[in-house]
């Protein structure tokens, strides 16, 4: 998300090669367009390599281009209203800044100032949460009165951690991803879907001549803001030059488009956004592979075994034994599942394992509690 003109859609189209609407005015994006992007992962292209499988199922990223929001879109300005709800089904947020300065590209605000258009996006997303925030915390201080002396513990906490979230976003002016909260507090936040709860990147789009020579006049002051606000990554990027590349591979091949980067001493830079969202998210993923499917498993970082086992069916986690586990590293040391068991590198894990991102597993589940052992 980001301000309208900011090359939000025009990178979209690039990282997604969907031909969704990109003309340069605003709310030319009504609708979230959705896209499935796969992580580019080699780990991945060397088990297909390796297994040659008749399937072959990559880690995928799902994208939204939303809308440009406008200062006082919390307010319903613009199309605010149905775009902040677009924003609330997501997990995370590419939140893009424009920097590149092109006269025939006009900005919303009239110049060009980029940590005030951060703000912008930030201070709607903030008084968003605060409306929403006011209205919960004036139903549970209602439960509280009436339960008195007896009120439930876990409604107290409720109420306890709603009041902490106001602070917070009134008094202190921070997002909710910026607080120090428990385990039981975090899950009274993903109860309620708070916009600035949601973890963020900063794609920075540059021109391409400023991406070409790592210098903008804006990254210092964009990098002391984040840096003294909330912390978060920055990746600068250029979308005109992503979809220069597309074009010349499209047109010329790859060996062109490589080429063109080798030439002009730059690198594309969508492999380690889409990657870095996807871990921006705490997600990892496990593999199963073999001759019939090398495919990706999903999961969040810190997921056990018999969780992970969950992910491939239901009756893996509710009937499961063991997990039968290789590091990616070990096997691709070893070069066959065979020579890693005859190292003494196989390894059998139980309920208490916590997954590792990269493992190659292979799970063992009791018959009658639904199924067959399946890789």
């Amino acid at each position: 998300l980001g301000l309208p003109n900011v090359g939000k859609s025009s990178f979209f189209n690039t990282l997604t090669k969907l031909n969704v609407a990109a003309e340069n005015y605003p709310f030319c994006t009504i609708e979230p367009n959705e896209a499935r992007v796969a992580v580019p992962d080699d780990r991945f292209d060397w088990l297909c390599e390796t297994y040659n499988p008749a399937s072959k199922v990559q880690a995928a990223l799902h994208i939204w281009d939303i809308a440009g929001l406008v200062k006082g879109a919390h307010e319903g300005q613009g199309l605010g209203n149905a775009f902040l709800s677009h924003i609330q089904a997501v997990d995370g947020i590419f939140h893009v800044v424009r920097v590149f300065e092109d006269e025939s590209v006009t900005h919303v605000e009239g110049e060009l100032d980029p940590v005030r258009d951060m703000k912008i996006i930030e201070e709607e997303l903030l008084l968003k949460d605060l409306d929403k925030v006011a209205k919960i915390e004036h139903d549970l201080d209602g439960k509280v009165k009436r339960f008195g002396h007896n009120c439930p513990k876990d409604i107290q906490l409720e109420h306890n951690t709603i009041l902490k979230v106001q602070k917070l976003l009134q008094e202190d002016r921070k997002p909710v991803r910026a607080g120090d909260w428990s385990a039981a507090e975090i899950e009274i936040l993903n109860a309620n879907l708070f916009l600035t709860a949601k973890p963020v990147i900063y794609l920075v789009n540059m021109s391409e001549k400023d991406f070409a020579r790592k210098k903008n006049k804006f990254l210092s002051k964009i990098k002391e803001y984040v840096e003294g606000h909330t912390g978060e990554l920055i990746i600068p990027f250029s979308a005109a030059f992503e979809q220069k590349l597309l074009d010349i591979e499209e047109n010329e091949g790859v060996e062109a488009k490589e080429a063109y980067c080798k030439e002009h001493g730059m690198t594309s830079q969508l492999a380690k956004i889409v990657k870095q969202g996807y871990s921006g998210l705490s997600l990892i993923y496990f593999f199963t592979a073999g001759a019939d499917e090398c495919k990706c498993w999903t999961i969040r970082k810190g997921t056990l075994a018999p969780g992970a086992a969950g992910t491939i069916h239901t009756d893996f986690e509710k009937g499961f034994v063991k997990a039968e586990v290789m590091s990616f590293d070990v096997l691709k040391e070893f070069g066959t599942e065979a020579q890693v068991k005859s190292a003494g590198k196989y390894r059998q894990e139980g309920k208490s394992y916590e997954v590792q991102d990269g493992d190659i597993i292979f799970f063992r589940f009791n018959v009658a509690a639904g199924g067959k052992a399946k890789k």
